[in-house]
């Protein structure tokens, strides 16, 4: 899977985690460079608390494009500091 935004690659893997429709990323396959953090924090009854990265790429922005859970509930471990996208980034094959 590849997640491209302002057609720049943003992450890529063939070891996503699929949760609710979304393609969680491992940290390590993410280009963190282009990643700046975000206040912004929200709540997942289930998954806990989740953090977010504003993406800027090719001279442009893209505010809480990406969010990830830092410590997540038990119930959802495996997808700990995997990043997820949203915002007008595709994800896809």
């Amino acid at each position: 899977m590849k997640a491209v935004w302002n057609g720049v690659t943003l992450a890529e893997s063939d070891k996503t985690i699929v949760v609710e429709g979304n393609h969680y990323f491992p940290p390590d396959t993410v280009n963190r460079k282009l990643f700046q953090p975000s206040e912004t924090h929200t709540i997942c009854s289930w998954k806990g608390e989740a953090s977010y990265y504003t993406v800027a790429a090719d001279g442009k922005t893209n505010t809480d494009a990406a969010w990830f859970y830092p410590s997540p509930k038990p119930a959802a471990a495996q997808i700990k500091d995997y990043l997820a996208f949203w915002h007008g980034v595709k994800v896809e094959p």
